[in-house]
């Protein structure tokens, strides 16, 4: 499973007092020239590896090449300590120009006095703001404020494996799935004697626990809070029917293996062990051995929810280090995310493209998918992305409160309704002190 969501949130919730201390800015003009002999100087910190890192030098290179009056250079960072860091330069009047920071820390992101508005950037001809999907420009928004441009989107769907389906005799997953569908099959493939499930989830409390379950509250129609986020909205009847399937699958029918230490699934999976595994694009070069299908979420009978999934977009975020530097720093972040540089990043490391014109164009799928078998799924599958996680500060808070809640349900410690009423009245109290 993807550890990085809540790594995220857990920083998020320890960095949010720190943002009061951030200073003011350099007031130098922003000529900027140190290393890059009288050019514009723009400092990119980033968290790319591997193929994804090469293929970001290559773009920055290409950028520089293309702009002789600015010079980009680059720092890795790890992804997730980036926002800690990125404190700490703000604080001591070092920041980078631009760093790559997690969608889930927006909120907090948006609260330092360096972060460039770029609400009217985006407006601007060739831009087309509107070709980021809704999961993404959400995130990137927090209060009407456009604090930073996509810089990756992802999703959850079903990965099956073929053979397991097979052998117990039941149909593989459709486009028109329901949560009674899953639950069935699940049923059929699990054999405690031979220690196999139908499924597996995160249980071990923390955001990839919660993440989970939010995708199906939205599709069983529910919210997580109030329209203006003041009050918790998940101890709905929507809420209880999607933690009751979590309950009926770990306390009654035993279908669902509980990964409490979130290490084990992909494993399992590996192993013939486990039937699915609903996961993110990320994880598709870690079954090499397994004959997978990849199928959109299902959704529940008679709910407006339909299929949803959940995204985890991340933020390209741009500081002031003066009037010039500001300026190159965007210009360079609009390039880096434009359609060409999207496309071109997209097929040389099989990362989803954050621009629907992309995801919408059938042989750019079609090359994205046979390079990596059912990738082309998860890019369709950005359409169901239709909603995101609160733009809270306090949201890690409320994540921890529900992780545990969901746990308590799947342990058979707790009942779904009960667990959620509780967990409202903490979130109730966070969201009312802001802590």
């Amino acid at each position: 499973m993807r550890g990085r969501a809540g790594l995220a949130v857990l920083a998020a919730g320890l960095l949010v007092t720190a943002i009061a201390g951030c200073g003011s800015g350099s007031d130098d003009g922003g000529s900027g020239s140190g290393a890059g002999g009288g050019k514009v100087s723009v400092v990119v910190w980033h968290g790319w590896t591997d193929t994804e890192g090469k293929e970001f030098n290559a773009l920055v290179k290409e950028y520089n090449a293309q702009h002789p009056d600015v010079n980009v250079t680059t720092l890795y960072l790890n992804n997730d300590y980036a926002l800690q860091k990125v404190l700490t330069a703000v604080s001591g009047g070092t920041p980078p120009d631009v760093a790559y920071l997690y969608g889930s820390w927006a909120p907090s992101v948006a609260k330092i006095p360096l972060v460039v508005d770029l609400t009217e950037a985006v407006k601007a001809p060739g831009v087309d703001w509107a070709d980021f999907p809704k999961g993404e420009s959400d995130v990137a928004t927090v209060n009407g404020k456009v604090i930073g441009m996509p810089a990756l989107v992802d999703n959850l769907a079903i990965v099956y494996n073929k053979k397991m389906f097979a052998a117990a005799g039941v149909p593989t997953p459709t486009p028109t799935w329901t949560w009674t569908d899953f639950e069935n099959a699940a049923r059929a493939m699990t054999n405690p004697s031979q220690k196999q499930f139908g499924w597996t989830i995160p249980a071990d409390g923390s955001e990839d626990t919660v993440w989970h379950w939010e995708a199906m509250l939205w599709e069983a129609g529910g919210q997580l809070l109030s329209p203006d986020n003041k009050q918790a909205a998940f101890n709905s009847p929507q809420g209880v029917q999607a933690l009751t399937t979590l309950r009926d699958m770990a306390v009654t029918d035993k279908s669902v293996f509980l990964d409490t230490s979130n290490d084990k699934s992909e494993n399992l999976f590996n192993a013939g062990k486990v039937g699915m595994i609903i996961t993110g694009p990320w994880d598709l070069s870690s079954f090499p051995k397994v004959d997978y299908g990849v199928q959109i979420m299902p959704a529940y009978e008679g709910s407006s929810g339909g299929h949803q999934t959940i995204a985890g977009p991340d933020n390209w975020v741009v500081f002031n280090n003066g009037d010039a530097r500001a300026k190159a720093a965007t210009d360079f972040v609009l390039w880096l995310t434009a359609k060409e540089q999207v496309k071109a990043f997209s097929l040389a490391t099989g990362d989803l493209p954050t621009r629907e014109s992309l995801a919408t164009d059938a042989p750019f799928v079609a090359s994205m998918d046979k390079a990596l078998p059912g990738v082309g799924l998860f890019i369709n599958n950005l359409a169901n992305v239709q909603q995101a996680r609160p733009q809270v500060t306090t949201y890690p808070k409320i994540s921890e409160i529900l992780g545990n809640a969901i746990v308590s349900v799947m342990l058979n410690k707790s009942d779904p309704q009960s667990a959620l009423t509780s967990a409202a009245t903490q979130v109730n109290q966070v969201l009312a002190t802001g802590s």
